[in-house]
Order: structure tokens, then sequence, then C-alpha cells
């Protein structure tokens, strides 16, 4: 019996046809990965289709103008130059801020360094101008078991000691104390205070299956049971419920407040964080006490100095400037390490101009200077080749030695005794919207009797009925949204 020839290899593995190197862009709570072309060239990333993707809605005109009409304060210059480009939301929030009700403001940080870089730093920098803004309560999350969990290498004691350290970095973006509540989740979570915080997440784990918190961050069998429940805990940091002290409200009773547990919250965060609050929307309204999908901005990412598609990391000390670094280190850097969209020689570059588009300095000016027409008139000499890429690296040298060295000089202010107060559970202080121009929602309101739901007879809805209802609801919902981002995607 003669031996069977082997197969033939695939068309793709053959000497005469090279292997494609293209991969899609990739992106979740813990590894953003740009697109590669077929030739190994990392891609730009694609806002506009990760907004279509996950259907959420990118921020217009329209609501920049809306924001600006009812806060009475111009747009952040991360709104108006779309940094932070989309929303889930946010209209909502205007709503509510409109008839003068509360929201809570929540964001976070996992830290997995003992110093910040300054790609760190824009989401509370944006968030200080909310709460500026709105003068509302903030709480913001240090989660140094999540990256306990999540880091191999990394120990509970220095992931303790690094949350200390970066909430020092939070402070010195100058939050207020009196309306600012700083938790790190391995103190918080034994402090006694915590406990409506716990019931929640314990009911939101009963709400949530395996399969779910897989297909929303990609574990696995082999992942480790304290990352699949760590989910629940980010997801009821949200919830005002969570923290009734904030309120002047009894921490010791069993009993959450349902009124706290209405109240609206506004996340800012970056893209890649929306899987964590797609899964605590699609099922905060099936808590006992229910609580409203939680409204979000999404900012993108600053890019590393290496260009586009790049990452900063903590095992690259060149691909960031830290808030930490001398003034000689940001100049080495910038000069050293950030991509250039200028031509190769000076000669060239006079000729045909540059590309600031893709010019990293230029790109971080774009975050950091705030006159609008100053940064249109950089770009502008930029693509004449009127300005050359060392005059565009200068200028950016400039920008991030002086914003470096501000948030030093407030760093050194903040002491161990300063951290402590901001770390405290205790009730804050605020006025939120001093002018409101809607009446205030009233309970019971037209479609409620004593608090009941009514159904469309007039009569009291059951439980069950009320849970469809809303099923039905999240139904329609999401098929606007999506209808929402592909109109959107569209226009683009």
């Amino acid at each position: 019996m003669t031996e069977p020839e082997p197969p033939a290899l695939p068309p793709a593995a053959t000497a005469s046809q090279p292997v494609s190197k293209a991969t899609e862009q990739a992106i979740n709570p813990w590894d953003v990965q740009a697109a590669v072309d077929d030739e190994g060239n990392v891609q730009e990333f694609d806002y506009a289709a990760i907004s279509q993707q996950w259907a959420t809605r990118l921020i217009d005109d329209e609501l920049l103008e809306r924001f600006e009409r009812i806060t009475g304060h111009k747009p952040h210059r991360w709104l108006r130059r779309k940094l932070f480009f989309s929303h889930r939301d946010l209209d909502l929030i205007l709503d509510t801020y409109e008839r003068g009700d509360d929201f809570l403001l929540y964001t976070g940080r996992g830290p997995s360094s003992d110093a910040m870089h300054i790609g760190h730093t824009i989401p509370f920098e944006f968030t200080k101008w909310l709460q500026d803004v709105f003068d509302v309560p903030l709480v913001i999350m240090l989660t140094d078991d999540e990256k306990f969990l999540f880091k191999e290498k990394l120990k509970q004691e220095e992931v303790y000691e690094f949350a200390r350290q970066n909430a020092k970095d939070i402070i010195s973006v100058g939050f207020d104390v009196k309306k600012t509540f700083i938790y790190i989740d391995s103190e918080f979570f034994t402090s006694g205070f915590n406990r409506h915080f716990s019931l929640n997440a314990t009911e939101f784990e009963k709400l949530i299956t395996n399969n779910q918190v897989r297909g929303a961050f990609g574990f696995h069998g082999s992942t480790n049971i304290g990352s699949n429940a760590f989910a629940a805990k980010q997801c009821v940091a949200a919830f005002a419920s969570s923290y009734p002290f904030i309120w002047g409200d009894d921490v010791k009773t069993y009993r959450r407040s349902k009124k706290l547990a209405a109240m609206p919250c506004l996340i800012p965060c970056a893209i890649d964080q929306d899987p964590y609050f797609r899964l605590v929307r699609e099922n905060s309204h099936r808590m006992d006490n229910p609580s409203p999908k939680t409204a979000l901005i999404h900012s993108k990412f600053l890019t590393a100095l290496q260009g586009s598609g790049g990452k900063m990391s903590a095992s690259n000390p060149n691909s960031a400037i830290y808030m930490s670094d001398t003034e000689k280190q940001v100049k080495n850097k910038i000069n050293r390490h950030a991509f250039s969209g200028g031509q190769e020689t000076l000669e060239l570059h006079r000729e045909k101009g540059g590309n600031p588009d893709i010019d990293v300095p230029y790109q971080y000016l774009a975050y950091f200077e705030d006159d609008d027409e100053k940064l249109l008139r950089l770009a502008n000499e930029y693509r004449k080749g009127e300005l050359g890429a060392g005059e565009m690296k200068s200028e950016c040298i400039n920008m991030m030695t002086q914003y470096v060295k501000k948030f030093q000089e407030a760093r050194e202010k903040v002491t161990d005794e300063i951290l402590e107060d901001f770390l405290r559970p205790r009730k804050l202080e605020w006025r939120g919207n001093p002018n409101p121009t809607k009446p205030k929602n009233e309970k019971p309101d037209e479609k409620t009797e004593g608090g009941s739901v009514l159904d469309a007879d007039g009569k009291p809805m059951t439980k069950n009925a009320m849970k469809k209802a809303a099923k039905m609801a999240e139904i329609e919902r999401k098929k606007k949204e999506k209808e929402a981002a592909a109109a959107a995607a569209a226009k683009q």
C-alpha cells in the first residue's frame, strides 16, 4: 500500500504568497491595540468605527451648544476639539441639571505604578472641570484590588502603595475636598462604611452570569474567580446608594436608599472602559431599588511618544511623559522619541511641509494649548513648511514643561494629612444648579399612584410586568442607539 500524499498547503502559507500582517484594532479595559495594515504598519485608531460598533453617540455641535446654553460655560477645549468624542446619555444629565436635581460624578484609576503619566491626568483634569461646571459630588475609585488580580507580578502591599501615591497625584489636579471622596478599594471595603456598597455588589453579582462577564471582557476558563467578581464592584461604584454617608445618611442600616438609587451618575472615562459600564447600563434597572443607566463621556487615547497607535506603558519609560519627570527628561523624551510629521530634511520640509495630523508634538499641543487660534496657526504654518519640526517640538517642550512643573509644585503640597482628608468617608458639600429652568421630577407623577407604576388601563403594574416593560424599553432603546450611531457614522 502506498503512502497518501500530504495535503497541499493553503495558499496563504505558500512561499510564493506572503502572509498578511494585517490585524484589526482591539480595545478592552486591559489592553488597547491599534490596527495594523498588510505591511505591518500601525494605523490610527478609528474612533467612528468604535462608536458605531459599541452603539455610542458622537458628541456633535448641537449637543455642545445645548451644554453651553444650560451651564453658562463654554465647552472645554477637549470637547470643542472632539478629544472627548462620544457619549451615552449626556443629554439626560443635562436634563437633570436643568431641573436642578442632583447627580453623582464618578471616575477612577487602576494604580499600576507609583507615578502617573500625562495620559492618566487627562480624565482627572476633565472630571475636575465637569465638577466645577456642575458643582456636584464626586467619587474617585482607586482599584488596587483590580490591579492585584489582573497583574500577576504585583503584590497587594505594593499596589496599595501605588494607590496612595496615585491618590496624591490626583489631588494635585486641584479637586475640592469638600465635595470629593477618594477611596482605595482594599481600604474602603474593610472600613465599616461600605455596607451598602457591599450589599449592592452582592445583589449585582447575582444578576450577572459568567457568560455575560466573559462576553464583555473576554475572560476564559483559566481566568481567576476574583477577576470575574470584580466587574460587579466596578459597576455598583456608579450607584449613589453605595455611598449614603455622602448625603449624611445612616451607614449602619441594612435598608438601602431608594432615593439615592434613583440618582443618575455621569462617568468621564477613556473609551476602552466602556464595556464595564455597558454591563451596569444593561442591568441597573433589575436591582430591587432600580437605578437609571449610567451616563458616560468617552475620551480618545493620548498617543504614545512613538506615534499613532502607540501605547503608553510603564515598562517603557520613553513611551510617555511622567508627572515625576524632570525638565531635562521632558525635553529629551520629546526631542529624541516624539514621532515627527516633518520631512527628512529641513530643505524638503520647507518645500513640501509637514503633517500635523501625525505629528506627536502637535497632538500633545492639541490637548494642552488652550488658544484655538494659536493651535490653528501652528498647524497651518507646519503644513506650509514655514514652521519646522524642531520648532514644533520646541513649542511642545515649553508647553509640557510648564504643565509638569505646575503639577509638581501642587504635588509637593499634598501631605499625608491632606490625603487622609480625601480618603475619609464623610458628608460632602455642593450646591448644584443655582438657577434651574425646568420643574423638578415629582414622584409619584402622572404615571404613578402611591409610588406604583400604572399600566395602560391605569392599574398598578406587578413587579414582573414592570420588568417585562423595562426589558422591552431596553430593546427599543438599544435599537435607537444603534440607529443614531449608524446615522452619525454615515455623516463622518
